[in-house]
C-alpha cells in the first residue's frame, strides 16, 4: 500500500540515500502512485513516500512560508470548512483540496494541531527552527507505522517489508505472534509477525532531535471519551441525528470523483439518506458473486434508484480464479502477511472500483461503532495441525487476550483502539492499495458521541432505522439483505427475515462454515450439486468450494511442498490429511487451508526471499 517510510541515523550520507531509495521503492505497488524523497542531513533524517496520484496527500512535501518547517503526510483529514477561512484570515497560502494547509495548522497551534486532525493518517513533521522531528499517526492507529530501533538508526515505514529489506537480520517470524495470528486472526499489543519490529501505538507523537529520542508521547487518550456522561435515549438520538447529518458533507468533499460501495445493509443506507445527491453525481456499485445476483446487489439497485444514482455490479468472476496464485501472493505481500488469502478478492474488485472512481465511500465500521458488532476474539484452532512444541504459543494467546480484555475500560474502546487497528486494518490495507477508502463511522465527533449512548442503543438496530426514516422515507421502506425491516410497514416482516436468515446461514454452511457431517453428506450426493441452491445469495467469495475444485491444484502445490510440510510448527501427518480430505470433498478445512496457505506465503515472500 502507499504510505511513508524513513530512517533517522548517523550512517554515511551516500549509504543513507541508497537505503531510503530502496525503502521508498518498496511502497510502490501500482503505476498510478506518486512518490518522492526528502532528506535533511543536519538532522540525520531520510524520508520517502508514495500516494495515489491527485489524492489529498499528493502534494508532498509541504512547507510553511518561511521554509523552516516541512511536513510529509499520508492519508486524509476531514475538517469543517470554517478552518480554511481561519487560516486564510492569517494570510496563509494553501490549496484547501489537499494537505498543504496542515503545516500552517502546526504553525498556529504547535503540536496540539494533532488533536484537531480527523481521519486516518500518518506523517513526519520537521521543525528546523527547533531542530526537531515528530513522527505521528491518527488517533486509532489505522494508518500503520512499523518501526525498528536498530543500533545505528531508527527505521520506520507504513510497510514491514520495507524494514525487512534494509535490515535482513529481522527476517524471522515471532512464534508467539504467530500463535496469536492463528487464534485471533491478528497480532496483539502492537507487536508484529516479525522479531523486533513493532507498531507505533495509536495517537503517537514521537519526537527526535537528530538521532536521539526526545519523548514518546501520546496526544489522545481514550479516557477523554470514556469519562463523558451518558445521555438518555431520546436526547442521544437527537444529538446523533444532528451530528451524523452535519459531518457527512466532510466526507463527500473532494476534487476527485467519489464512488459509493453499496450493500444491502444499514450503514451504506444511512449514508445515502443523510446527504443531498444531485442525480448521477455519485456512481454506485456492489461486489457480486459469479453464481447469481446476491441480496446486496438486488437491494443496492433499489437504493441507488431511489436517490437517482447509477449502479453497476462488479463481479468476482472466473478470471480471478484463473489468476488466484497472483492475487494470493499480492494480498499477503502488500499486507505484510496480515490479510490472509481469502481477502485476495478485495484486490480484484477494488481495482475494478477504481476504474469507476478513485475514492470509494463505504459503510465500513458502522456496525462496530453504532451497533456493538465485534469481530476480534480468540478462537481455538485445530491443535492437531500443530507440532506439540508450538502449542504453548497458542496457550499464551489465551492469557494475553484475556488480560487485554480486562484492561480495556469500555467496549467501544476495545472496538476503536484494539479491534480496528489490529484486525480490521488488514482488509483496509488491501483496499487502500487500489483506491482511497472513506467512511464517516470513525469520525472523531461521531465516535466520541457513541460513548454517551445508553447501553441498549448499541445493542439494537432501532436508532439506525429511525435515522434512515427521518432522513429519507423511501429508503426506510426497503428491507435489508438480512430481511430486517420495520414491522409497521411490513406485516410479514418476521417471515421475511426468517427467509433471508435461512439463506444467509445456508450460504455460510455451504461456504467455510460447513460442519464435517454435512461435508460428508454433500460428498455422498455431490452429483446433486446442492450448492447451486445456496451459494451467491449473500457472499461473493466461496473458498470452500474453490479449494475443493478450481483451486485444488494450487492448494496441493503449496501445502504438499516439502518446504511446507516440514515447517517446525506444523504436524506433517495431519496437514496431509487436511489437504487430501478437503480436495476430495468429504471434509471441510477451509479455515485451516486459508491460514496454512497464508503463513507459507509469509515464509516464502518475507523470510526466505
Amino acid at each position: 500500500m502507499p504510505g511513508i517510510t524513513g530512517m533517522i541515523g548517523k550512517k554515511p550520507y551516500e549509504e543513507n540515500i541508497k537505503i531510503i531509495a530502496l525503502m521508498r521503492d518498496s511502497l510502490i505497488h501500482e503505476t498510478f502512485y506518486s512518490y518522492g524523497t526528502y532528506t535533511n542531513e543536519e538532522l540525520n533524517l531520510y524520508l520517502g513516500w508514495a500516494c495515489h496520484k491527485n489524492s489529498f496527500s499528493d502534494c508532498m512535501p509541504v512547507w510553511n512560508e518561511k521554509k523552516n518547517m516541512v511536513l510529509i503526510f499520508f492519508g486524509e483529514n476531514f475538517t469543517d470548512f470554517e478552518l480554511f477561512d481561519q487560516l486564510k484570515a492569517k494570510n496563509h497560502m494553501f490549496d484547501k483540496s489537499n494537505a498543504s494547509y496542515l503545516i500552517h495548522l502546526y504553525e498556529e497551534k504547535g503540536i496540539d494541531f494533532l488533536q484537531d486532525l480527523n481521519g486516518w493518517f500518518t506523517g513526519v513533521l520537521v521543525d528546523m527552527q527547533e531542530g526537531k522531528v515528530i513522527l505521528f499517526n491518527d488517533r486509532y492507529g489505522m494508518q500503520r507505522i512499523y518501526y525498528h530501533e536498530g543500533k545505528d538508526a531508527f527505521y520506520f515505514s507504513s510497510e514491514a517489508k520495507t524494514l525487512l529489506k534494509v535490515c535482513p537480520e529481522l527476517r524471522e517470524i515471532d512464534m508467539n505472534s504467530l500463535g496469536e495470528y492463528f487464534c485471533c486472526d491478528c497480532v496483539l499489543e502492537n507487536r508484529t509477525l516479525f522479531e523486533n519490529i513493532f507498531l507505533l501505538p495509536f495517537a503517537a507523537a514521537w519526537s527526535f532531535q537528530k538521532e536521539r529520542f526526545l519523548n514518546k508521547s501520546c496526544y489522545f487518550k481514550p479516557d477523554v471519551w470514556e469519562n463523558q456522561t451518558c445521555m438518555d435515549k431520546e436526547s442521544f438520538y437527537e444529538k446523533l441525528k444532528e451530528t451524523f447529518n452535519r459531518i457527512l458533507p466532510r466526507y463527500f468533499h473532494s476534487k476527485q470523483r467519489i464512488g459509493i460501495s453499496l450493500t444491502g445493509g444499514f450503514d451504506t443506507r444511512m449514508l445515502m439518506s443523510g446527504i443531498e445527491m444531485p442525480p448521477g453525481e455519485y456512481p454506485c456499485y456492489t461486489f457480486g458473486s459469479m453464481y447469481r445476483d446476491n441480496y446486496d446487489v438486488k437491494i443496492a439497485r433499489r437504493v441507488a434508484a431511489v436517490v437517482n444514482q447509477t449502479h453497476q455490479v462488479l463481479t468476482l468472476d472466473k478470471d480471478f480464479l484463473a489468476d488466484f496464485a497472483k492475487y494470493a501472493e499480492r494480498t499477503v505481500y502488500i499486507s505484510d502477511g496480515y490479510a490472509d488469502v481469502s481477502v485476495s478478492p478485495e484486490i480484484y474488485v477494488n481495482k475494478l472500483a477504481r476504474d469507476i472512481a478513485p475514492i470509494r465511500m463505504t459503510g465500513n465500521y458502522g456496525s462496530e461503532i453504532l451497533r456493538s458488532s465485534r469481530h476480534l476474539g480468540r478462537f481455538s484452532p485445530n491443535e492437531q495441525l500443530f507440532h506439540s512444541d508450538f502449542r504453548s504459543a497458542l496457550k499464551d494467546t489465551v492469557e494475553t487476550f484475556d488480560k487485554l480484555k480486562q484492561t480495556v475500560k469500555h467496549p467501544l474502546s476495545f472496538t476503536s483502539f484494539a479491534e480496528t487497528p489490529w484486525l480490521e486494518n488488514s482488509r483496509f490495507i488491501i483496499e487502500q492499495s487500489q483506491l482511497t477508502l472513506r467512511s464517516p463511522y470513525l469520525d472523531n465527533e461521531l465516535v466520541a458521541l457513541m460513548y454517551r449512548s445508553p447501553l441498549e442503543v448499541r445493542q439494537s438496530n432501532e436508532l439506525s432505522f429511525r435515522l434512515i426514516k427521518d432522513n429519507n422515507l423511501a429508503l426506510w421502506k426497503i428491507i435489508t439483505d438480512r430481511g430486517v425491516s420495520d414491522k409497521l410497514i411490513f406485516p410479514f416482516s418476521t417471515l421475511t427475515h426468517l427467509y433471508h436468515e435461512f439463506f444467509f446461514k445456508a450460504d455460510y454452511a455451504y461456504n467455510y462454515g460447513m460442519p464435517q457431517w454435512l461435508a460428508r453428506f454433500d460428498y455422498a450426493f455431490k452429483y446433486m450439486h446442492f450448492e447451486k441452491l445456496f451459494l451467491g445469495r449473500h457472499k461473493f467469495n466461496h473458498f470452500r468450494l474453490w479449494y475443493r475444485d478450481e483451486l485444488a491444484s494450487y492448494v496441493k502445490e503449496i501445502l504438499l511442498d516439502e518446504r511446507t510440510i516440514n515447517r517446525p510448527y506444523l504436524n506433517k501427518k495431519y496437514l496431509l490429511e487436511i489437504v487430501q480430505g478437503h480436495t476430495k470433498g468429504n471434509r471441510n478445512y477451509t479455515t485451516e487451508i486459508t491460514k496454512m496457505l497464508t503463513v507459507e506465503l509469509i515464509q516464502r515472500l518475507f523470510i526466505e526471499q
